[in-house]
Order: C-alpha cells, then structure tokens, then sequence
C-alpha cells in the first residue's frame, strides 16, 4: 500500500437524522495513508457522525463511504458510554474485540503503558467509574490502541487530561506512523502534529479540505468568511440600487414598466449570487450569570478535604479556607488526586470539614454532565432550571447559546457533548446560583465560546469554585484563592 494511497474517502455521501436534521449534502473527501488530520465544525454540525459514519456505526443516506480493504479503525470517544463505567478494565477492553483474547492482560498492560496510565499493573479489576475524568480519558485511548488500528479516530481527546497527559498524547501522535483523524479544540494541541484540517460547515453541510498547519488553515477560513462577508455586503448594496431603480421607473408608467421589470430581475440574479457564510463563525452571546439575591457574609468554609492518595487510598487535609460572595477559588492538582470527587461532595454538601451557608443556592457544572437528565428535552430542561417559570425569558437566554428550535425540542440525551455544554450554561444563568461550582467547563466547547465563558465566570459576583486544566482559559478569570490539592 502506497503513502498516497487514500485510505478512507467520502463519494457524493449525505446523511441527516429523521427528515429533521440533516447532516452531509452531498460530501466529498479523501484521507491519505499517514496523515494526520484535524477535523473542524461547529457543536453539533456532526463531526461525531462523521466517525460513525466512517465506522460502520451509521450507514449514508446516499453516497458511498469508502474504506480501504483490510483497514482496521478505532474510535476513542469523547466520553465513556454509562453502562460501561461499571466494568471492570479487563471487561472494557475485552469489548474492544469482537472474539475472545485470551491472555488479554500483557495487552492491556502496555496499552496503559503507553498512555502514561500509571500503577497499569494493578488497576485490571478496578470499576471504571472509580477512575477520576483525565484517567478515563486516558483509558478511552488506550481502548481504541489496544487493537493496534491502522486508521485511529480520535474525539475530544485532550478533554479532561491534565497538562503532563497533553504533552504525553502529543509526543505520542507526533511519533505514531499510522493515519490519525482527531475532533479537537485545543490549538496548540492540534498545531502540534496536524498535516492539515477538514472543515465541516455546518449552514452547506459540506466537507472542506485544507492543507498545511493548523493555525495557517485557521487564518485562511477566516480570511475566506471575510471576503464573504465583503461580498455580500457588496451585493446587497447593489441589490437595495436595483430596487431603488425598479420602483423609479415603475411609476413613470408605459414603458419605463419594463425597464423596472429587468431592474426587478437584476437584484434577484443579485440574491442568488450571495454567499452563504459558514456558521463556523457564530459564536454564542456575550453573558452574565447571574447571582442569588440576598447573599452576605461567608459563603463556604473549608477546614478539611480528603484527596486520593498512593494505591487509591484517602487522604485527609487539613485547611483554612474561607469564601465570601465576589470570592474565586481555584482548585489545582494532576489526574487522578480526587478533584472532581471534592466538587461533587461539595454540592451534595456531603463533605466533611466544609460548611456552606444555609440557603446558598449550588450551580454545578458537572464535567460528565450527569446533573442534566437526558430523557428530557433541552426545553424541558431549562425550564425546570427557574424557580420563576417564564419561557419568553427561557427561549431569550437559550438563544444566546446557540439553542435553536431544533435543539431545544432534541433530548439531551441525543445531543452533542458541546450542545450539552451549552446546555449546562444556559441552566446555570437561569438558576442565578450562589455558588458556582464548575469542573472542566470548556471540556467540548468550540474555541471560539471559550473567551466569552472565561469573561461570564470572570465577572461572576458569587462564590465560585473551579477546576480546569487548561492555563490560559484560566488566566482570563479572576483567581482570588487556590487550593493545591498535591501540597
């Protein structure tokens, strides 16, 4: 097999999900053996049914999609399917297979081994769910490397991973000689090995193909919306003159009828002409969170926390830590120490040697958005988020969040992780909590939110409690405390 062969490619596929939502129109792309690939588009433009689609898991509408005889493919997925997280290791990686492995262990060993999954040697029997969210990511790729896959499908990859675990899955992409095909939206990571970016635009449904390093196609997508946008602008000029000449013309009666009648023609010639630019633009609102009236003096006290010591054992700590309202604290410490297990005692208000107020009101952000329940619609959803039921107010904010009317009637359960995301925000902004308790926020948003989430958490005048592992989304926030968990 040659390097130039493709080893995957799309002919004329399109897809969409139950005559409401379509997906692909008539796509066409090729990736060739080697090449490592950035796949773009906005949440919910239907990146994820791309793999799917490449696959097997879903089948065209009509096209073919083309996969080279004998090629094997892995998926890691964003997150870990539910009813999974109750396996033990060995049994999550004997569903990798299709047939019994036996002698499975050395295999899952050094597939841990090279995820940097430390402790792999005795960590076989242990539940998934028991794992913190960077080392479930770290086992979602190890799963997808355990059958040494010729193409490799990576989703969100970097989410929950810390910064050592980045820099460990980079090294490994830059190394590994296989094709690779990643959903991402961590630019400095993808810049890091990408030969070049597909481009999913969600308003055309259409697959573009560029070529060269991440960040020069990033710059060439937004040179090509700004000539776009140039020409509509144009365009509309010209169209609004046409017009302006028809009705002239139009009322000087007799002949001057048929001169408005090609002016009338001419700007409709002129309309279709218009460009319509890519959605990959759109970002959601600028947005407040709004605080709990009434709140005044501590909010949270901390005079104790447990973390996850040496062979997952508890370790309690003791502290001094206090938060009153306008008050931010930082939560820091590698994968695995007990993070998000604190931020879930907290608001269960179950963990020891802390006291919350009584009567604050907890907005939590739950990495793995377990907190929203997805039987119900996005809908259903928000509104069960206000105390005060007031769906013009609902519909208003859900907009800013790019909550459109096909999203907000879809179960949450059926949505994208970066739709549930924006999902998540939108609740927390009609709750008006009083504390606000976020655990890997920009986990599967679009880039392109992030700035404008880092300016709402920034501004939040609650108590506020956050874990992220990504640097300069928290540079952007007001830190007043920080709590290391390793010290």
């Amino acid at each position: 097999m040659a390097k130039s062969e493709s080893v995957i490619s799309f002919e004329k596929v399109s897809f969409e999900y139950g005559h409401q939502k379509p997906i692909l129109d008539v796509v066409d792309f090729s990736v060739r053996r080697g090449m490592k690939i950035t796949f773009m588009g906005q949440n919910g433009a239907g990146k994820s049914t791309i793999f799917a689609l490449i696959t097997g898991a879903l089948k065209p509408e009509s096209g073919k999609v083309n996969v080279m005889n004998g090629l094997s493919v892995a998926l890691s997925q964003q997150v870990i399917p539910r009813d999974e997280l109750v396996l033990t290791v060995r049994e999550f990686f004997e569903k990798r297979f299709s047939h019994k492995v036996y002698d499975i262990d050395p295999k899952i060993d050094a597939v841990l081994l090279v995820v940097n999954l430390k402790g792999h040697e005795k960590v076989h029997h242990r539940i998934i769910k028991s794992f913190s969210g960077g080392q479930q990511a770290r086992l979602l790729l190890a799963s997808a490397l355990i059958g040494a896959p010729d193409l490799l499908l990576l989703d969100e990859p970097t989410n929950n991973l810390d910064k050592a675990g980045i820099e460990h899955l980079t090294q490994f992409l830059i190394n590994y000689k296989k094709t690779v095909i990643v959903i991402s939206h961590d630019a400095d990571f993808l810049n890091a090995f990408t030969h070049g970016v597909l481009y999913l635009d969600v308003h055309t449904r259409k697959v573009e193909q560029y070529v060269g390093n991440y960040f020069d196609v990033v710059k060439e997508i937004s040179l090509r919306i700004e000539k776009e946008n140039r020409k509509n602008a144009q365009l509309a000029k010209e169209i609004q003159a046409n017009k302006d000449k028809a009705n002239f013309f139009a009322m000087k009666g007799g002949q001057m009828r048929m001169v408005a009648k090609r002016m009338r023609d001419k700007a409709e010639e002129l309309e279709e002409e218009k460009v319509d630019v890519r959605k990959e633009d759109k970002t959601i609102r600028p947005f407040v969170i709004p605080m709990q009236e009434g709140l005044s003096g501590e909010i949270l006290n901390i005079t104790s926390f447990t973390t996850i010591g040496k062979n997952h054992k508890p370790v309690l700590r003791k502290a001094r830590l206090s938060l009153r309202r306008g008050e931010h604290l930082f939560l820091r410490g590698p994968n695995g120490i007990g993070k998000s297990t604190l931020l879930e005692s907290l608001a269960k208000r179950t963990a020891e040697g802390v006291q919350i107020a009584h009567g604050v009101k907890i907005g939590y952000y739950r990495q793995d958005f377990s907190t929203l329940n997805f039987e119900d619609t996005a809908y259903e959803s928000l509104m069960a988020a206000m105390d005060k039921k007031d769906e013009e107010r609902m519909r208003s904010v859900a907009a800013g969040f790019l909550i459109d009317a096909i999203v907000i009637r879809t179960k949450i359960g059926a949505l994208s992780e970066g739709q549930k995301g924006l999902v998540a925000f939108a609740r927390l902004v009609l709750e008006r909590p009083g504390l606000l308790i976020l655990d890997e926020p920009t986990n599967h948003i679009n880039f392109r939110h992030v700035p404008l989430i880092a300016s709402a958490l920034d501004a939040y005048r609650g108590a506020m409690i956050l874990v992220s592992h990504v640097p300069e989304f928290v540079a952007k926030i007001r830190i007043d405390e920080i709590l290391d968990l390793e010290k």
